[in-house]
């Protein structure tokens, strides 16, 4: 088999439909748009949002809510996530993001009181819930806000 013996499969090409040559070919005169109307119009473009001149959807709905642009958005790290830190370590924004327990910092780091922890560390951040600082001292840590 070589490439001269390959063919396209049965129907792959269609011949292109010829409008507007009159009524013997099914699609003559108003070519298959119709009578009249923006549509049946010489380059004719309707964007899939116009509504034929009434108020558009987006601006009839009503609008609510607040987007507050001052908003802070912590990073946040869980007291049972501080397992692989050895005892005694300083364990700041910096050294979570080498470990890979947050991405970004943005305004700060907030430290929450889910799971458990056994080893003394010195933790900085920027806020602690009361439960993840009392988990820390418990611990024999120390808990530093920055």
């Amino acid at each position: 088999m070589g490439l001269s013996d390959l063919k396209l499969p049965e129907g792959a090409r269609k011949e292109k439909k010829r409008v507007g040559r009159g009524p013997g070919s099914g699609s003559g005169k108003t070519a298959g748009k119709g009578h009249k109307g923006q549509k049946a119009r010489a380059g004719a473009k309707v964007p899939p949002w116009f509504e034929g001149g009434q108020m558009p959807l987006q601006r009839r709905i009503p609008k609510r809510g607040f987007y507050n642009p001052f908003k802070k958005e912590y990073a946040i790290v869980n007291v049972g996530e501080l397992k692989g830190f050895s005892a005694g370590e300083v364990v700041t924004p910096d050294r979570l993001r080498e470990k890979g327990l947050i991405k970004k910092i943005g305004d700060g780091v907030k430290i929450l009181g889910e799971g458990e922890i056994q080893v003394p560390l010195e933790v900085e951040a920027r806020k602690f819930s009361q439960t993840a600082a009392a988990k820390i001292e418990a611990a024999g840590g120390k808990v530093k806000v920055v």
